[in-house]
C-alpha cells in the first residue's frame, strides 16, 4: 500500500519537457500540460505529489512562483537511499515522457508581509526556500537568506544566488567540517523576523530547539521525511460520520490501513504525514498527532488529522469521511 495514491484524487496529466543540471547528483525537471494552457498558480512554499510508474507518489516543492504558469520546475536530488522516486527520475525519466501531478499543496506557507524574514536552506531543502527568495524580492520584501550545505558542489542555483544582497553561505568542508551555527544566525536577526527552515532532519531539530524561545508563530519549518513513527498500538474504533459505519483499528495497522482494509475510499499519498493529503476533519474524540504538517496550535485545538500516521487517545474517533 506504500505510495500509493486514490483514483479518485485530482490529478493533472503533464509531459516531461525538459531537464537541466542542477548540482551535483540534482537536477531539475520541467513539467508542461499535455495539452499546453495554464496550470494552477505556483504559490512560494507549496508541493505538488509528482505521480511515478508501479503507484509510486513523491513530493516535490515547486521552485518557481507564478500566479500562471504554464509549466511547473522541480528540483530532484538522486538519493543513496532511494525507495524508487528520485532513482527512476535520475535513471529512466526523458524528456517527453508523460506523467500525473496534483494542484499544489501548501504546508509551508510564506509570510509574505512580516517586517523581516530569514530564509534556510539545506541541502536540496533549498528548493522552496528559493521559491521564497524569489517572492520576497518581487514583492521587495526584507529578508535575509542562508545556505547550508556540504560542498559548493552540492548547491542548487549557486550561481543565481551568489553576490546577492542578503544571501550567505555556509559549506561544511570549507568550515573544518562544522555545521551552521543556527543558533548564533537566530540572534542576530531584528525583532518580529519570522524564520523559515526547511532540510535534512537534523537541521530543521537543530532550528526548532534554537527557535525554542520565539513565538511560535514565527517559526515555519517543513520536514521532507516522517519526524515520528506512525502509530500502529490500534485498539480503538473510527467512525465514519457520513456513512455510519464503523472500522476497527487493529494492534499492528494505522488508521488509513484498517480504512483501506474496510474498502474505505480514503485520500492519501505519502503515508509519513509530510505532505497532508489525508487531513481529515475530526469530529469526535482525541487524535494521537505523529505527522509533520500541523502546527503546535493545529493540534492543540485536535480538529484535523493525518489518518496516515496518526492513531486515537480515545476508544472512539469520529471523522468527517
Amino acid at each position: 500500500m506504500a505510495d500509493r495514491v486514490t483514483e479518485t484524487e485530482d490529478t493533472i496529466d503533464v509531459r516531461l519537457t525538459s531537464i537541466r543540471f542542477g548540482a551535483r547528483d540534482t537536477n531539475l525537471y520541467e513539467f508542461s500540460r499535455m495539452a499546453g494552457g495554464r496550470l494552477p498558480p505556483a504559490v512560494a512554499g507549496s508541493h505538488v505529489d509528482l505521480h511515478l510508474p508501479g503507484g509510486l507518489v513523491r513530493q516535490y516543492s515547486l521552485i518557481q512562483p507564478d500566479d500562471a504558469p504554464t509549466a511547473y520546475l522541480l528540483g530532484v536530488k538522486k538519493d543513496p537511499q532511494s525507495r524508487g522516486g528520485s532513482s527512476f527520475l535520475h535513471d529512466k525519466a526523458r524528456v517527453g515522457d508523460m506523467f500525473r501531478i496534483s494542484p499544489p499543496r501548501n504546508n509551508f506557507p510564506l509570510v509574505e508581509d512580516a517586517p523581516h524574514v530569514l530564509l534556510i536552506g539545506g541541502g536540496i531543502g533549498i528548493t522552496p526556500i528559493w521559491c521564497m527568495w524569489q517572492r520576497l524580492n518581487l514583492l521587495g520584501r526584507s529578508v535575509t537568506l542562508v545556505y547550508a550545505c556540504r560542498s559548493r558542489a552540492d548547491a542548487v542555483f549557486l550561481a543565481e544566488l551568489d553576490g546577492e544582497d542578503g544571501v550567505t553561505f555556509h559549506f561544511d568542508d570549507e568550515n573544518a567540517g562544522s555545521v551552521l551555527d543556527i543558533e548564533a544566525l537566530l540572534g542576530r536577526m531584528p525583532a518580529g523576523t519570522h524564520a523559515f527552515c526547511c532540510g535534512p532532519a537534523p537541521m530543521l531539530k537543530a532550528f526548532e530547539g534554537a527557535a525554542a524561545s520565539w513565538p511560535s508563530d514565527r517559526v515555519h519549518v517543513e520536514y521532507f521525511t516522517a519526524q515520528a513513527e506512525a502509530a500502529t498500538a490500534g485498539g480503538f474504533t473510527i467512525g465514519l460520520a457520513r456513512s455510519g459505519k464503523e472500522v476497527v483499528v487493529s494492534p499492528g495497522e494505522t488508521i488509513l490501513a484498517a480504512l483501506v482494509r474496510a474498502g474505505i475510499d480514503a485520500p492519501y499519498s505519502c503515508e509519513e504525514g509530510v505532505c497532508g493529503a489525508c487531513m481529515t476533519t475530526v469530529l469526535d474524540g482525541l487524535p494521537d498527532h505523529r505527522d509533520s504538517v500541523l502546527t503546535a496550535e493545529e493540534r492543540a485545538k485536535n480538529t484535523k488529522i493525518m489518518i496516515c500516521c496518526s492513531g486515537s487517545k480515545t476508544n472512539r474517533l469520529i471523522l468527517d469521511l
